[in-house]
Parts: C-alpha cells; sequence; structure tokens
C-alpha cells in the first residue's frame, strides 16, 4: 500500500511511524486511519521488526486531533461509523505485541491525545500540549478517550480534563502521569530511541510477555490477572532466552538473546 498521509521507515530492530499531513497539523481522517491500520499491521507481522515508534512529522503537531473540515457534516451514523474505525486502529495499536512508543512532538489534542494513549507509553517534547478539547465542540472523544484516560491518570482528573476540554502542557502531562518523561524537542527522537535501545537488548519473548500480560491483567480482577502472569512466567522458562539470560547472569557476561 502507498502511503500519501504517513511515512514508515525502518531502523535495523525498530520501525518508526509519522504522522504527516503538515497542512492539516497532521490530523486524523479516514484515509489516515486507514493507512495507519495497514503500517501498523505490518510492523507486527514482520518478524525483523522488534518495536514501534509512532510520532508526527515535523516539530509542531504530534497529531492535532481528528480532522474537523472532515467530520463537521457527518450524520449521526456516519459520525458512529468514523469513531467506530478510530477505535479498532487504536485497539489494534494497543494489541500490537511488539512494544510501541509515543513520541509526542507538538500537539496531541482529541485524536491525537487518543492516539498517544494506546501507546504502551508516552515521552514528551517539552512543547508538547494535551486535551480531549471535544466538548468545546459539542461532541464526546471518540477514539477511546473516555476509557483510556481515566485508567492513565484516575478518573477525578480524567473528569476534569474530558469536561473543561482544558489543554495541558508537557510538565502538567507528566505530573499528573500521562507522560514518562519531558526533554527537549530536538532530544525526543534520540531519546525514545536510546530508550528503545535498552528495552531491545532485553529477551524479546520475555518483553512481549510482559506486555500481554499487563494489558490483560488490568482488564480482569487480580486474581485471574495473578494466573495470567503465572502462564507467562512458567512460558519463559521453555525458552532458549530464559537459558540465555540466566546463564549469563551466572557467568558475569552480557546475555546474547537470540529468540525473536
Amino acid at each position: 500500500m502507498a502511503y500519501e498521509n504517513i511515512i514508515l521507515e525502518r531502523e535495523e530492530k525498530l520501525a518508526v511511524l509519522y504522522i504527516n499531513r503538515p497542512k492539516a497539523m497532521n490530523a486524523l481522517n479516514k484515509d489516515t486511519l486507514l493507512e495507519i491500520k495497514d503500517a501498523v499491521t505490518a510492523v507486527n507481522e514482520d518478524p525483523a521488526v522488534e518495536l514501534l515508534i509512532i510520532t508526527g512529522s515535523g516539530d509542531k503537531s504530534f497529531v492535532a486531533g481528528a480532522d474537523i473540515a472532515f467530520m463537521q457534516n457527518l450524520s449521526a451514523m456516519e459520525a458512529r461509523e468514523f469513531g467506530a474505525l478510530g477505535q479498532k486502529v487504536f485497539r489494534l495499536i494497543e494489541a500490537v505485541e511488539k512494544p510501541v512508543i509515543a513520541a509526542v512532538n507538538g500537539f496531541a489534542l482529541g485524536g491525537g491525545c487518543e492516539l498517544a494513549m494506546c501507546c504502551d507509553f508516552r515521552i514528551a517534547a517539552s512543547n508538547a500540549k494535551f486535551g480531549q478539547p471535544e466538548v468545546g465542540l459539542g461532541i464526546t472523544p471518540g477514539f477511546g478517550g473516555t476509557q483510556r484516560l481515566p485508567r492513565l491518570v484516575g478518573p477525578g482528573m480524567a473528569k476534569q480534563l474530558l469536561y473543561t476540554a482544558d489543554v495541558i502542557n508537557a510538565d502538567e502531562a507528566f505530573r499528573i502521569g500521562l507522560v514518562n518523561k519531558v526533554v527537549q524537542p530536538e532530544e525526543l527522537l534520540p531519546e525514545v530511541k536510546k530508550i528503545a535501545g535498552r528495552i531491545l537488548s532485553k529477551g524479546q519473548l520475555a518483553v512481549r510477555l510482559s506486555k500481554a500480560a499487563a494489558n490483560e491483567g488490568m482488564q480482569t480482577d487480580i486474581d485471574r490477572a495473578m494466573s495470567i502472569e503465572a502462564d507467562a512466567f512458567g512460558l519463559c522458562f521453555a525458552t532458549q532466552d530464559q537459558k540465555e539470560g540466566m546463564t549469563a547472569f551466572l557467568e558475569k557476561r552480557k546475555a546474547n538473546f537470540i529468540s525473536k
């Protein structure tokens, strides 16, 4: 599939997906969502890629939101279908078995904030702005914002942001736990790639099992979640990575993980 609204680059074991609609501040329309879906599926199925970074082209905007010009005249049924598409694509990103990191540069509003939230974690440039401003447009978030924001920052803070449509800066996003770290804009991708390198140096089957256990466990009760963890822990002991990792530790050397 030829992409018009995104760029997908591969760099050894990682891939970088850029939302690339500079004239629209990287806003999301239907075509962009479908391209993201195709690219993320390709990354998930590519055994050579072990980690995905999602960011926006340029230094002004990660994703400024869903495309208001596209949405303005949608019927109720068309709007529901558009929202369902966004939810499906973002759930796809959330379910990618490999780590997915959001490198948030500039505006991450509405659909942009929702895109960032469906990634495993977020690193922000100091110029980043976050918010769910939909009620100011007379609508609700439609791509998962009402569900992921409370899970990330707690229901009280989430409801305040949802009801007021307030836009917060990167430091406030860090304070409430929406992002993990804030760096200068020019340091954003290098810092995210540095974190990615630390992840990629570990046993990738164990990383993926940790992600699966965390994601599934958060959707159930603690007893079932512990059983999920026990299953993942046990599976690790059937892998070459476990043997190599523990042998390397005992031999005081760096592990050479080979599993995919």
